[in-house]
């Protein structure tokens, strides 16, 4: 039980570092390259620890960056609910790739990402958004081997940590 608890401390933990990256203040000219933190945080725990994060994770979490970032109520909570039904559908194909081979799906992932940003803006009347707002999942599937590996290697001192006690 008590391995279960600290799990789930180290998931909200990286889940409210990931919400600090998204709210950190950029310069205008590099906010096009802002990954989204907290969907490749999420994409790490749901191929990591399905049983502890899912669908209704995701939801609760996008509804909370809802309200964080005054976004339209359930943007966010749909668009992570997306991201963690495809990776949990290809859950067993993800976790056999390579960590390259990996960026590219999630690479994937956040243009799909991006094209319900653009259906939800489409029914909301806003106007298409500039060419750089195409940059920023590229920069995610950049990041993505970086940020496995280091999630992997805290999760796993951790639960050497623990186990030595």
């Amino acid at each position: 039980m008590r391995r279960q608890r600290s799990g789930m401390g180290l998931i909200l933990a990286t889940m409210g570092i990931a919400f600090a990256l998204a709210l950190w203040p950029l310069p205008e000219y590099l906010t096009p390259f802002r990954p989204n933190w907290m969907a490749l945080a999420l994409c790490y725990w749901l191929l990591e620890a399905p049983d502890r994060v899912g669908l209704g994770v995701a939801f609760l979490l996008g509804l909370v960056a809802d309200l964080v970032f005054g976004t339209l109520i359930g943007e966010q909570a749909l668009r992570l609910a997306v991201i963690a039904f495809i990776v949990l559908r290809f859950r067993p194909r993800l976790r056999f790739f390579t960590l390259w081979q990996q960026a590219f799906a999630v690479l994937a992932l956040l243009l799909n990402d991006r094209i319900v940003v653009l259906m939800i803006r489409a029914l909301a009347g806003e106007g298409m958004p500039p060419s750089a707002f195409w940059i920023a999942p590229c920069v995610g599937a950049l990041c993505w081997p970086w940020l496995y590996l280091l999630l992997d290697d805290v999760r796993l001192r951790l639960r050497l940590r623990e186990s030595s006690r």
